[in-house]
């Protein structure tokens, strides 16, 4: 980056763009299957990224990072919850115009 004057005494800094970072492969966006030769518990070496995640899924084996989370549920979402959360509510905007003061 180099400044560059626009106008007197007003500068600027000269953004030139640069290309993206791209492979030279004709196929740069594709992911091989092939890996080094690796071991899985079966003592077995996998040189294939699908045998390998068979095998795993096959011994009952979770892969860090592509396990399936359990959708999380929301505790505002039970309406017996938010009723009682609005007849709370009520309660104590009640007792407060009522002149309540908790000490």
């Amino acid at each position: 980056m180099r400044l560059i004057e626009v106008a007197p005494n007003i500068w600027r800094v000269d953004k030139t763009s640069t290309p993206v970072a791209r492979s030279t492969l004709p196929m740069p966006n594709v992911i091989s299957d092939a890996m080094p030769p690796t071991e899985q518990v079966d003592g077995k070496f996998y040189t294939s990224k699908r045998e390998y995640r068979a095998v795993g899924r096959a011994l009952g084996l979770t892969e860090v990072g592509s396990e399936k989370l359990k959708p999380k549920t929301r505790s505002s979402g039970d309406r017996s919850v938010k009723a009682a959360r609005q007849a709370a509510l009520k309660t104590a905007v009640e007792k407060y115009q009522a002149g309540h003061r908790p000490r």
